[in-house]
């Protein structure tokens, strides 16, 4: 078996031939900076010294993503298994497991199985949006022995139980850090309207691809259907990635683009599904996929729109939590960046953004 390397830049490859292959190590970045990438690629890698790599995420779908992306750079029963974490401590628990109301298992009992079966030879796990676990999870790593090779960035936490770059590395004892910069996926228009709700300290380069800036659209009530429609229709070859706040607003968009337009034949993911059509996506074909917010992590589309824009009007917008999900939303955008809202008023959000930034109707 041997690497292929997928669309790296010269940067992407120098950060991945440059980690030793033992040990802990913590690369972070900025949205485009192709993480996941690298994550997909260090997995493979690590495989090819003949040792079985897990490679980790929180999200299913960012699960099946990375599926693909490790099937592209060689056959998956290689040395690469793809696993959500969940699934991952199930299976090496061994036993039943209930999941805790922070959505976790009880990380003592894993603690204590951990020092009843004590390190694991060989382990080694590769984590993509290792941000988005909590720090009791790096602590297992540790007892397990495990070599860990995380990819994070804090500015893009969109769950409760999640870590900071300092806790991550702290959990995990020993652990070198590294950082990689660029983007690679967003035009600079959609870069920098996202620095806008940027809450980290200090603003990442911009990139140079040119692109349409992001634009607002107002609705009428239920008119999300239309902008969807038009635009896939327009663009049949591309992925629109339409990214919403709950699940009812999956399914009635779902509803409406099945009985105005049959052919466009959306995906729809929920996690609440656990087999089938809502639950296992072809993320490698063109066309809708309708996701919740809290999915869209790790992803990237052609064109995303976010329509209900006008479910955060209520909300401070000066609250971090709120500017770090429209930061990770906005960067989900390869090339176009579309958000609406229903009502009179455009949320205030959105209100503070300038017209050179933010295109309007």
């Amino acid at each position: 078996m041997t690497l292929t390397y997928l669309d790296l830049a010269p940067e992407q490859r120098s950060c991945l031939d440059g980690l030793p292959f033992e040990g802990n190590h913590l690369v972070s970045g900025p949205p485009g900076s192709g993480k996941s990438l690298l994550a997909a690629q260090r997995a493979v890698m690590l495989a090819l010294t003949g040792t079985p790599v897990v490679l980790l995420t929180r999200s299913n779908l960012l699960r099946q993503s990375l599926a693909a992306v490790v099937h592209a750079l060689g056959p998956a029963d290689r040395g690469v298994r793809v696993e959500t974490v969940h699934a991952w401590l199930a299976e090496w628990y061994g036993g039943k497991l209930v999941r805790g109301a922070d959505g976790w298992y009880d990380w003592s009992v894993l603690y204590e199985r951990a020092a009843d079966t004590g390190p694991l030879p060989g382990l080694t796990l590769v984590v993509d949006e290792g941000q988005d676990l909590p720090p009791d999870f790096y602590r297992l790593c540790r007892l397990l022995g495990a070599h860990t090779t995380v990819y994070a960035d804090e500015c893009q936490r969109l769950t409760e139980a999640n870590s900071t770059l300092d806790e991550i590395a702290g959990r995990l004892g020993r652990c070198s850090r590294h950082e990689i910069d660029g983007n690679h996926r967003n035009t600079r228009q959609i870069a920098s309207f996202a620095t806008h709700f940027h809450t980290g300290v200090g603003l990442p380069a911009l990139p140079d691809r040119e692109g349409p800036p992001p634009r607002v659209h107002r609705l009428p009530q239920r008119g999300a259907a239309d902008l969807v429609i038009h635009l896939a229709q327009r663009n049949p070859k591309h992925s629109i990635g339409v990214i919403v706040n709950s699940t009812h607003t999956q399914f009635s968009l779902l509803g409406s683009l099945q009985r105005r337009t049959p052919r466009l034949t959306p995906q729809l993911y929920t996690s609440r599904a656990t087999q089938g059509r809502y639950r296992n996506l072809d993320l490698g074909r063109p066309g809708v996929v309708l996701v919740h917010r809290a999915s869209a992590k790790g992803l990237g589309f052609d064109k995303v729109i976010i329509p209900d824009t006008h479910t955060d009007a209520a909300v401070d917008p000066t609250s971090a939590a709120l500017r770090m999900t429209y930061y990770v939303l906005a960067t989900r955008a390869r090339h176009e960046l579309h958000l609406a809202y229903e009502g009179d008023t455009e949320p205030p959000l959105l209100a503070q953004v300038g017209s050179g930034e933010l295109l309007r109707g």
